[in-house]
């Protein structure tokens, strides 16, 4: 894709997405495309692209309409063992965002591209500095067998008129010291999910070019295989049980079908699982399925959601959209979406039945700020799905019922609101503890369900 063309497709997802985190003012996307700095403009054109995406959550089998897993009674909220509450300020280290594995935080921000924070004591561990700018929105996105995987500038050079010359690296680090283990130059500075995700054996990455998806070894960075599509073709990806897949359509105005392709992880061997009339999109995955929307006019209310096995079988549903939605996602067999308004919907993938919509319990950020809301984080042993907003108001609501069991507050965060990409706060949980990120702050607490 050119250069024209990628600023085409920024305009056109910044004026609208059907299933969009943020809806863009009407002079924002001239603004990105006109930004001087190009790795700044690149990482926003990939995460613009990235905002219809709906997160992908925990696998649990909520909506399907069975009674005896919904009757089960959520057991009380138990700490990790050598946890306490904590509290920590992280400049530099956090604000970009973090993941959990273990009992570990791996975090991001302006001066660090990981930082590793103890999960029980909230203890810096060890850092791994950026390349001269890291104020973009990308942060660690996976942990496996003891390797963290990162983005990095791929230089800290800069252009004769002082501008960064751009350049992005996936990373791979020794999660017990910060050693950086590997780095493989991408194609771009796209530093979303669809970059690289993790695959059986594997790290399934965008490169060496736009239209390549390269196996690389986890430990040391080198290739195994390679799938290449053709010009003229774009294809997302998506991972269900390790394997990857690919959906693939004609990178035209007039919509054409989507072809999805299960790849081997071990040879990269292509076998298309089926053909799906007009052009899908991949808004995540639910268990063993892959979830698509079918392209609609802009400003459509009414989507239709398809799940796709890796079999190929296939289910349909009609999906409403009330309200104007600042955030969706996928949680085990719901969607759960919440609007601008403060309502909270969880509508099943399974029945394709809205089954609550309710107010979410925090308060709305302003939507020209455009970070949207932060996806919740789902506690399948307590029936809680939990919820953050800009002023640090928590909520958790009860994901059978939709009622509010549990609110809380940590403080407004340390970011500055303005008209760009904001990162957003941020939950996540650390077996039954909430870990709680608002800017650099960063605070890890046990909820008690019914106090």
């Amino acid at each position: 894709m050119t250069t024209e063309q990628v600023e085409e497709k920024v305009r056109e997802t910044l004026r609208a997405v059907a299933l969009d985190r943020v809806r863009a003012p009407g002079d924002l996307a001239e603004t990105v495309v006109r930004r001087r700095s190009r790795r700044r403009y690149s990482q926003a054109a990939g995460a613009a692209v990235a905002v219809a995406a709906i997160t992908v959550g925990a696998v649990f089998g909520f909506g399907g309409g069975g009674t005896a897993e919904h009757d089960r009674p959520a057991r009380p909220a138990a700490s990790p063992d050598g946890w306490k509450p904590w509290k920590s300020s992280a400049p530099g280290a956090a604000e970009r965002g973090c993941v959990v594995e273990g009992s570990a935080l791996y975090c991001s921000g302006s001066k660090y591209d990981v930082a590793k924070f103890d999960a029980n004591t909230g203890e810096r561990l060890w850092t791994v500095k950026v390349n001269r700018e890291g104020d973009g929105p990308d942060h660690a996105f996976a942990v496996r067998d003891g390797v963290v995987y990162a983005y990095r500038n791929h230089t800290a050079d800069k252009e004769p008129n002082g501008d960064y010359i751009g350049g992005t690296d996936l990373m791979a680090v020794d999660a017990d010291n910060g050693k950086v283990l590997w780095t493989a130059e991408m194609p771009q500075d796209d530093r979303t999910d669809q970059a690289a995700m993790l695959i059986d054996g594997a790290v399934l990455a965008n490169t060496p070019s736009l239209r390549t998806m390269s196996a690389l070894d986890p430990l040391t960075g080198e290739e195994k295989w390679r799938h290449t599509w053709d010009k003229g073709i774009v294809c997302e990806r998506a991972v269900l049980s390790g394997v990857p897949y690919l959906l693939c359509t004609q990178d035209t105005e007039e919509p054409g079908d989507t072809d999805i392709f299960r790849l081997d992880p071990a040879t990269g061997s292509a076998e298309k699982v089926v053909t799906m009339p007009g052009r899908q999109q991949l808004v995540g995955t639910s268990g063993d399925r892959l979830v698509l929307v079918a392209a609609k006019s802009v400003g459509a209310k009414d989507l239709r959601l398809t799940t796709v096995s890796s079999s190929g079988k296939q289910a349909s549903h009609s999906y409403r959209i009330e309200g104007e939605p600042a955030n969706s996602d996928i949680v085990g067999d719901l969607l759960i979406s919440v609007s601008w308004q403060g309502k909270a919907s969880a509508y099943s993938l399974t029945t394709g039945k809205t089954l609550w919509t309710v107010p979410v319990g925090v308060k709305m950020p302003d939507k020209d700020t455009m970070t949207g809301l932060a996806a919740p984080a789902l506690s399948a042993s307590q029936w809680v799905v939990y919820f953050v907003g800009p002023a640090g108001d928590l909520s958790g609501l009860d994901v059978r019922t939709g009622e509010q069991v549990w609110r809380g507050h940590f403080g407004a965060g340390d970011q500055k609101p303005g008209p760009f990409f904001g990162n957003p706060p941020q939950l996540l949980l650390y077996e039954d503890v909430l870990v709680a990120r608002n800017g650099s702050r960063i605070v890890s607490l046990l909820p008690r369900i019914g106090d």
